[in-house]
């Protein structure tokens, strides 16, 4: 019997979603470091698009260049303050975010596919573009489950508004994983 790939975001939920999250448009920086040890900072934009689905780009660090759209869940830690967005990537990478509205703040957990570390390059680009897809799918097949890199950072969040900002829109049914 098959296992759904996502988890879904729990009706109950929702008003508190649109409330605090729904639409919300963020720019923020993680201060990680290079692959030599300096500090560096990675820039990222996340959009919270609707109860089931983000859009994001990357424009810093060694996953810059990446635009991305993805099935999500949500989870309600604190109304108000925490929510929890969780989605798996078609390069096999986990990510959990944690969205801390009140301190300005995301902590993410990133478990990344032992083919997306180790060819960042051939990561980037854009989901629109088939052969982007279909080479990010290609990267989930390097490694097994228990080869990938733990990656945990938080970020200050630089800006916070609601809409699309620059990055394009898409439709429910738009592929993902």
């Amino acid at each position: 019997m098959p296992v759904p790939t996502h988890a879904v975001t729990e009706p109950e939920v929702l008003p508190q979603f649109d409330k605090d999250i729904r639409d919300v448009h963020l720019i923020y920086d993680y201060a990680a470091h290079d692959e030599n040890g300096n500090p560096e900072k990675w820039k990222y934009e996340m959009w919270f698009f609707s109860h089931n689905r983000i859009v994001y780009a990357i424009h810093g660090g060694p996953m810059a260049g990446r635009l991305n759209y993805q099935t999500a869940s949500y989870q309600c830690i604190r109304p108000g303050e925490l929510w929890q967005c969780n989605w798996l990537e078609e390069t096999g990478t986990v990510c959990s975010l944690v969205y801390d509205i009140p301190r300005k703040k995301i902590s993410t957990l990133l478990a990344f596919s032992q083919g997306h570390w180790e060819h960042a390059q051939e990561a980037h680009g854009d989901k629109r573009n088939a052969e982007d897809f279909k080479r990010w799918r290609g990267l989930a097949t390097i490694g097994t489950q228990k080869d990938r890199f733990m990656l945990n950072e938080q970020a200050d969040i630089l800006e916070t508004f609601r809409g699309k900002g620059e990055l394009v829109p898409i439709k429910d049914e738009d592929e993902t994983l």
